[in-house]
């Protein structure tokens, strides 16, 4: 998990573009240390590491084309393969997006809400932000309309409607599936926090100022918890994973009327005591001794590391699974106690990253991992004697850790996974499982990976969290951190392939030979 915060957050302090990077500060020190009286020793000590800062520099560079050139190239085609896309310059950048509730239906464009992050440089507050945005409805937008956006400028699409600021950086963003408007993050510390953003007051984000209130509080994590968070569909209930190698369920379902009671009005300066209507701070204002907060309902041991994703299976509220940095995906039912009911030893060759549980079909779990592949593991073929876990099938279409999968609400056998590599890929494992040869594994002579039918390009670094809308059918909305690409900040995209993709064979050539005529396209 160190490795997966220091690659995410590297760059935290260097998005302000009047000041110099602290790598280039520190390798001038380093250059002068050693120009000073340089023996032999030192001058040859000076010349291995020169070199390698060159190799390094050269193959920075060298990725740096190679990705202007993808990027190029994609944006070339815009028009072609998406039905909409808008582009969102981010001041600063967000580590995690999802998608609240739709407020609104259109002829043309649907209103729905928007939860993202700002991870500042410090010297400002960490803000939730709740964004309004008009989504486009299939084929809505013109072809010359979404091919015309400016990457450094704010999309008209994506207003900012509410900014609750965070006591920390938020890592990550879920929404309560009963009610949306409720949302839980998890930051650079043990406690999850849950927000009613109906309620929530609007705030300002200027130097200095005070956090807000969260409406709950969840305890229970002996260390950091940053990325492990996930709410059940079945009931109130939240998980929750962490650095202490635990895995937490909360019951907030007690909690749920007082979450949506707006709190008294706090207007000034926030004052010490207790009460509902008060607010204390600590040194850095994170103190969050005074908000109200509940105890875990169940404490699961299993893990030999840091918990790095947690899924509840999608009926239920007492059955889940975790993986973690161990390589390990664990299964879990709070109704036979606090041990795993199954340990997947090596899910993967690395650390695992992510998870998540297929809601049309409970017997499918994807896992991606900082081996830089996706796997798929069919529940019912896990058993506590196979301890390896072979997976059904393995997605092999990145080329540095994959940081998040989700499968795509609207078919049953299509997920997103998305990379340090800057690429969102869109699978079909039903594709792969027909390319794939008796090994189950791509044929060797394949240049496209198996079952990736669809790969989003339009990110320029990092791509490090998206959603599937279940409101808008095959619209998914992505985050990247590009403080390395544009000098700062992120970007936020939201975006529909063209239906052509996903619509079934027959029943696109049958629309094209309707059109054929007006297109003077050769009969077949």
């Amino acid at each position: 998990m160190e490795e997966r915060k220091k690659r995410i957050n590297e760059r935290a302090h260097e998005t302000r573009k009047n000041k110099p990077r602290k790598s280039q500060v520190s390798k001038g020190k380093r250059r002068r240390h050693y120009s000073e009286k340089p023996d032999e020793r030192d001058e040859h000590l000076v010349r291995k590491l020169e070199a390698l800062m060159s190799l390094r520099t050269t193959e920075e560079d060298a990725m740096k084309r190679a990705s202007e050139e993808r990027y190029t190239q994609w944006k070339s085609l815009v028009p072609a393969l998406y039905d909409w896309l808008t582009n969102h310059n981010l001041i600063w950048p967000s580590l995690s997006c999802r998608w609240g509730p739709q407020l609104k239906q259109g002829t043309y464009k649907n209103r729905q809400l928007l939860y993202l992050s700002e991870r500042t440089d410090g010297e400002f507050p960490n803000t939730l932000v709740v964004a309004q945005c008009e989504v486009l409805k299939p084929r809505t937008a013109a072809a010359e309309h979404i091919s015309q956006f400016n990457e450094e400028a704010k999309s008209p699409f994506v207003k900012k409607h509410k900014t609750i600021i965070h006591p920390g950086e938020v890592n990550r963003i879920r929404e309560l599936p009963q009610n949306s408007k409720i949302v839980a993050t998890h930051t650079d510390r043990p406690e999850v926090l849950i927000w009613n953003v109906e309620t929530q007051p609007n705030r300002s984000s200027t130097l200095g100022a005070v956090h807000s209130r969260p409406d709950l509080v969840l305890t229970g994590h002996t260390e950091n918890a940053e990325f492990a968070l996930n709410f059940s569909r079945a009931a109130p209930h939240v998980l929750s994973g962490g650095k202490d190698k635990l895995v937490l369920q909360w019951s907030i379902e007690d909690h749920i009327t007082g979450i949506q009671e707006p709190y008294p009005s706090r207007a000034g300066t926030p004052t010490a005591g207790g009460g509902r209507g008060s607010w204390t701070t600590g040194a850095g204002g994170s103190d969050l001794s005074d908000a109200s907060s509940i105890a875990p309902r169940g404490v699961f041991k299993g893990h030999s590391d840091t918990v790095e994703d947690v899924q509840f299976r999608p009926s239920s509220m007492q059955e889940f699974c975790s993986v973690g940095d161990d390589s390990c995906l664990v299964f879990w039912d709070a109704r036979s106690g606090h041990e795993p009911t199954l340990k997947v030893e090596k899910a993967h060759d690395a650390d695992l990253h992510c998870v998540d549980w297929n809601a049309h079909d409970e017997n499918l779990l994807l896992t991606g991992s900082a081996d830089a592949s996706v796997r798929l593991f069919d529940h019912r073929k896990l058993s506590a004697s196979n301890s390896q876990g072979t997976p059904i099938e393995q997605f092999e279409g990145h080329t540095a850790a994959v940081l998040c999968v989700q499968w795509c609400p609207d078919r049953a056998s299509v997920f997103g996974s998305c990379a340090e590599d800057g690429l969102l890929n869109v699978w079909d494992f039903e594709k792969a499982s027909k390319k794939s040869g008796e090994s189950g594994r791509p044929k060797k002579s394949s240049k496209v990976p198996a079952g990736l039918f669809f790969q989003h390009t339009g990110h320029r670094d990092k791509v490090v969290d998206f959603h599937w809308d279940a409101s808008d059918p095959w619209t998914v909305v992505s985050v990247s951190d590009d403080g390395e690409s544009t000098g700062g900040g992120g970007t936020l995209q939201i975006w529909r392939m063209i239906d052509f993709l996903y619509r079934p064979e027959e029943e696109v050539l049958a629309e094209l030979d309707s059109v054929r005529p007006q297109l003077l396209l050769p009969p077949q």
